[in-house]
């Protein structure tokens, strides 16, 4: 555990290049369960992730995971297993949908601030250094020199304290957190310089081309139950990295033009069009398996009000919205 997070918190995998089956499973589970009360058989996990060409062992590998992470609990000793997802995962799901599916929607408020980290190490102390490193790339700071990192906005606690935490009892080691405003933001040598945005274009760009395509096949009805399952997750499971791996820049910091947008609204989409469908499909392979999946699947969608994603149909669980 890192030292920003609450000793309580949910620990979700971190976002990975491709899919692994536990990523995957979060994403699947995040999507069509909102409520802890489902009884959820190991035999239905295994067939849902059959669906996405998971074998069975990695199926089983997967659910032990996210029981260490916090993520789900066995339903008492039964054989074979059954699960159910603890509160505090119903609680984190909620609050990751909604930073998903309102992920971009708005420019960020924009004050200029930026807080600023920086530390110093003794060259015997090179674990400390890493672990600090690790802790501000998670706090979602970047490294604008080797040992002074930033981010924007103004919320200097989590990172005061995650290097208090870390380095109050490292002989020799100072650091610093400062509220600081740049003179030249946005030029070459400014805040902006520290983000490989170029990059993160060209994934945008990247997801624009690969699912531009299912867009167009999605608003035709084209797109069978069994794929929409796959595509939407799919869709999905790329996304989520976006809304985890973008700064969010102001306008005036990001090249122009800029892919978001439109990757956004492929996204958006995708996800509306297909959800219906989708979730039928779950019912379907999952009901051989657990007679109930119908009262307890659902799927989320981008409600009318942009900050309240709600999650639809079943019938067993979860309140009418998951904002």
């Amino acid at each position: 555990m890192s030292a920003h997070e609450p000793a309580d918190d949910v620990r979700i995998p971190r976002a990975q290049i491709g899919s692994s089956p536990q990523h995957l499973l979060t994403t699947v589970l995040g999507e069509y369960l909102d409520s802890a009360d489902a009884q959820l058989p190991s035999t239905a996990v295994i067939a849902i992730l059959r669906e996405f060409s998971v074998s069975e062992s990695s199926a089983r590998a997967a659910l032990s995971r996210l029981v260490k992470r916090g993520l789900i609990a066995a339903r008492g000793n039964r054989r074979p297993p059954v699960y159910h997802l603890t509160a505090a995962a119903i609680a984190r799901h909620r609050s990751r949908m909604r930073h998903f599916l309102t992920f971009g929607a708005h420019p960020p408020h924009w004050t200029g601030d930026w807080v600023m980290a920086s530390f110093s190490v003794p060259s015997a102390g090179q674990a400390s250094r890493h672990a600090v490193r690790r802790a501000l790339s998670a706090l979602r700071f970047v490294g604008l020199y080797d040992s002074v990192w930033i981010r924007p906005g103004s919320d200097a606690a989590p990172v005061r304290e995650a290097l208090r935490e870390l380095l109050h009892e490292v002989d020799g080691a100072r650091w610093s957190v400062l509220h600081v405003r740049f003179d030249d933001e946005s030029g070459p040598h400014g805040p902006a310089s520290a983000y490989d945005l170029e990059t993160l274009a060209s994934a945008y760009s990247d997801f624009i081309e690969r699912y531009a395509g299912l867009r167009v096949a999605a608003r035709n009805g084209e797109v069978a139950p069994a794929r929409a399952l796959v595509a939407r997750t799919s869709a999905m499971d790329s996304w989520r990295r976006f809304a985890d791996l973008d700064p969010d820049l102001p306008q005036h910091l990001l090249p122009t033009p800029w892919p978001r947008p439109e990757a956004r609204e492929i996204f958006l989409d995708i996800h509306r069009t297909l959800g219906s469908l989708a979730q039928a499909r779950l019912v379907e392979v999952a009901t051989p398996h657990w007679p109930d999946a119908s009262s307890w699947i659902t799927h989320f969608q981008a409600s009318r009000d942009p900050s309240r994603p709600e999650p639809t149909g079943g019938t067993g669980g979860g309140p009418p919205h998951a904002g």
